[in-house]
């Protein structure tokens, strides 16, 4: 199967069940369950579930490209999160519960991006994965209208069935689900910028001729396609998550989505953040992904900590090593 042949049937489903109207009324309060039902029904959930257990069995490369298409379509769900969920139970042979699904990498306050509109959670604690429902954690709202995050504050004793954790890094997993959500959001920022640009004129034409704008914009490209490298770069660790690859991907991501979403309102100015234009969809969604499981500084101290505790490497070879085939580069070095 080609990446269009997958990823075709998937955004035409996006287009039909998420429009940016249903996005804001859900984020009113309107249920979710009916845009929740179609998605499912669609078997796109199952993607990373393996064969055997009745999915498609593809890897998290291979569905990148769904990922950020849920960021595109500001998606009010925890769609990807699910995805991965649902594969890290099948292969701990745990049966799959219905409705969303978040991974949370233990017990933090950070506000979490749609805790609102989710069932349970994946958390990480102490060394070991625990399914637990998120009817037993109190939800603390983050004050931010329309906003589909919380802080969870969960009891001292969690209850739900226990996974074996075996190599997983959750919160590796989870921070590059977020920047793949990130760059999706942003390369639809970029599309809508442009063509705003295009349309918008003063002074008799277009903005989109004006050089500053045209340099703004020039910088948020960059932005997007590095957003968009630093996830596949994430993507390609696989399941299991590698911290570097991880760090890599949070941290590019999370800074370009800062510049994204402050060109994108200097472009649009005042319309940008009224509530008939798309554009707040995607901003404040930007922002909170940004700072889900650690903003860039703490993902930038990760990575250099990981560095400074492979001294011996080259940095050629420590990016050989954690971002560009490291299994290829074990099997050179061994042989």
């Amino acid at each position: 199967m080609t990446r269009e042949e997958l990823l075709d049937p998937f955004v035409r489903l996006l287009d039909d069940i998420c429009p940016p109207s249903l996005v804001r009324a859900i984020e009113a309060g309107a249920s979710p369950e009916p845009l929740w039902a179609a998605i499912e029904a669609s078997g796109y959930l199952d993607a990373l579930v393996p064969e055997a257990a009745g999915g498609a069995g593809l890897t998290l490369a291979q569905v990148a490209p769904l990922l950020m298409a849920l960021g595109r379509h500001a998606f009010p769900l925890p769609a990807a999160e699910t995805m991965a969920a649902r594969a890290l139970l099948a292969r701990a042979g745990v049966e799959c519960p219905q409705g969303p699904i978040l991974l949370l990498a233990g017990r933090g306050s950070a506000p979490v991006p749609f805790a609102r509109v989710a069932d349970r959670a994946i958390v990480a604690l102490d060394g070991r994965l625990v399914l637990a429902p998120l009817d037993q954690a109190r939800l603390v709202p983050t004050g931010e209208p329309h906003s589909l995050a919380a802080a969870l504050a969960w009891p001292a004793a969690v209850a739900g069935v226990e996974l074996a954790a075996g190599s997983v890094d959750l919160a590796a997993l989870a921070a590059v689900l977020s920047a793949a959500a990130i760059a999706g959001a942003a390369d639809r920022l970029l599309e809508m910028t442009v063509a705003y640009a295009d349309e918008r004129s003063q002074f008799g034409k277009p903005i989109g001729r004006q050089q500053a704008i045209q340099q703004q914009m020039a910088v948020m490209a960059e932005q997007v396609v590095a957003a968009r490298i630093a996830a596949e770069i994430g993507c390609a660790a696989g399941l299991d998550g590698d911290g570097v690859a991880a760090a890599v991907a949070k941290r590019t991501a999370g800074a370009a989505a800062a510049i994204v979403a402050d060109i994108a309102h200097a472009v649009h100015g005042a319309i940008g953040i009224s509530e008939e234009c798309d554009v707040q969809l995607h901003t404040r969604r930007l922002r909170e992904w940004r700072l889900a499981g650690g903003g860039e500084g703490h993902w930038a101290a990760r990575l250099g900590a990981a560095r400074l505790a492979e001294a011996g490497l080259s940095s050629v070879d420590f990016v050989r090593m954690h971002v560009d085939g490291g299994d290829r580069f074990r099997a050179e070095t061994v042989a």
